[in-house]
């Protein structure tokens, strides 16, 4: 049976009031987890503060809606994730317009070398999952067969504490970075 957080019970009580001393509290005892999600993605340092703030900036515009504020650190664990995952997927679709078009120019004559490097990274990609041990293997499917999937839904189809995917999933990736078939693949 586990204990609820009453002083964190009370300082989103606090913050709903829109007490500033509050906020300042959320912040102090909440910025540590956000840098080190942020970190955990390697996401650039000026890119840790936008996501930082836009972190947030979701808490101020949802504080009222947080069912359960004694799980308000899931909650914000959650948002960064997301935040985090649209910032790399918003800076891996930013190409240089002179790149755009080199690119073009030569997209014809690189396709079949292009294809047939992006089938050996599936393969080897698979290979390194399925070589994963049970847990983390059925979890990296899951999110690679569903991306946008919410925790939720993970946890539910997994039969896995909501709290154990990101450490789970964080081990698995550390795992794949250091496989034989993904690291031939990166040099």
């Amino acid at each position: 049976m586990s204990t609820v957080d009453t002083e964190l019970v009370d300082l989103v009580q606090r913050a709903r009031a829109g007490e500033a001393r509050a906020w300042e509290d959320l912040m102090y005892r909440f910025g540590g987890l956000i840098a080190a999600i942020t970190r955990s993605f390697r996401i650039p340092a000026r890119d840790a503060e936008d996501v930082a703030q836009t972190t947030w900036l979701r808490l101020f515009e949802s504080i009222h809606r947080v069912r359960e504020p004694e799980r308000l650190g899931a909650w914000i664990s959650t948002t960064t994730r997301r935040e985090c995952l649209r910032v790399l997927r918003s800076a891996a679709s930013e190409l240089p317009t002179d790149e755009i078009e080199r690119g073009q120019q030569s997209r014809a004559f690189a396709a079949p070398e292009h294809e047939l490097l992006r089938t050996e990274q599936r393969a080897a990609l698979r290979a390194a999952v399925h070589a994963l041990p049970d847990r983390p293997r059925r979890l990296m499917n899951v999110l690679l067969a569903s991306p946008r999937a919410p925790y939720t839904t993970v946890a539910d189809s997994l039969d896995m504490p909501i709290g154990s995917i990101g450490p789970t999933r964080a081990r698995a990736l550390d795992r794949l970075r250091r496989d034989p078939r993904v690291l031939a693949l990166a040099s």
